[in-house]
């Protein structure tokens, strides 16, 4: 049987349509190889692609992609609001269907090597790749962003210049074009998640937001942060979910409207970026409807399903 895996990499440009477009034209059309959303985000500055593929088929098509994101996107001149250490930021793997994370794990590895050999990129490898405990965490590898890592890693007497330079690298240093690539595996991607608040106090956001998130106490499973998104009105609380079985999508939504209510401000609603398992949306469908004795194939679409 055909083993997939599924991949959600992003890259750092989300304003210029013709570089977008270049860069996910290299996952279209190829045998082995679906790209299932391509999602740029004008304020992030970044595009983030689901794609589910082979194993061989998926990692050519993503060393292709990171070669179009290093020609097309430039670090020294990008600016946006979501985190970002690269022009490849990320390219995290995950097993989907009929294949086991230690094969991911190992692919994982094999395509950082080769953008290491290929484009002399900085590489960072996270999740089940990781080098160490620490760097297990995106955001301990993109603390400071590309402009505070890069001033970092050009002391070698700093006292953190160990612990966060690349794992592989010409020099210790980030490219200055191309800042670095973070390369991982993990058994589950993440799902991200914005709920919307009646307010334009951004303050608002970013409380609800810290009490939400695990280092500051929140759930274990979630990272967060308050957000004003320019086109429409209110603030956002927008977050990533690492694990929707132990805390489920509903689960948040309920905390942030709690935590909403105690500032005399509505939630008006909410927003799935990208797609999400259908199991997730089930358990959020039981929860709120109180089902008793559900079972899935009561959906008429699951004998659809492969």
């Amino acid at each position: 049987m055909k083993k997939y895996i599924l991949a959600v990499p992003n890259f750092s440009e989300g304003r210029r349509p013709d570089v977008i477009e270049k860069i996910s034209n290299t996952i279209k059309n190829k045998e082995g190889v679906k790209l299932i959303k391509c999602e740029p985000e004008y304020d992030f500055n970044r595009t983030v692609l689901t794609i589910i593929g082979e194993p061989e088929p998926l990692k050519e098509a993503l060393i292709e992609m990171a070669k179009e994101s290093y020609e097309n996107i430039d670090m020294r001149n990008q600016k946006g609001t979501h985190p970002r250490i690269g022009s490849q930021d990320t390219i995290p793997l995950f097993p989907l269907y009929n294949i086991e994370l230690e094969e991911v794990t190992n692919i994982a590895e094999e395509i950082g090597m080769e953008l290491f050999n290929q484009f002399k990129v900085p590489i960072y490898f996270s999740g089940k790749n990781a080098r160490s405990e620490e760097k297990r965490s995106i955001s301990f590898i993109r603390k400071g962003q590309y402009e505070g890592l890069k001033e970092l890693l050009k002391d070698s007497s700093n006292a953190d210049f160990e612990s966060r330079k690349p794992d592989l690298s010409v020099d210790g240093k980030l490219s200055e074009k191309l800042g670095a690539t973070i390369v991982s595996s993990d058994y589950e991607g993440l799902t991200a998640y914005n709920i919307f608040l009646d307010t334009e106090d951004l303050n608002i956001a970013k409380k609800i937001s810290s009490a939400l998130r695990g280092p500051s106490g929140g759930f274990s499973t979630i990272r967060s942060v308050g957000i004003k998104f320019p086109e429409r009105d209110g603030v956002v609380v927008s977050m990533n979910m690492f694990d929707c079985v132990n805390t489920p999508i509903y689960r948040a939504f309920e905390f942030v409207k709690k935590e909403a209510e105690a500032y005399g401000v509505m939630v008006t609603g909410s927003e799935l970026v990208g797609p999400v398992k259908l199991d997730y949306i089930i358990d959020s469908l039981k929860f709120y409807l109180r089902l008793q004795n559900f079972d899935i194939k009561q959906l008429l679409e699951y004998h659809l399903m492969g």
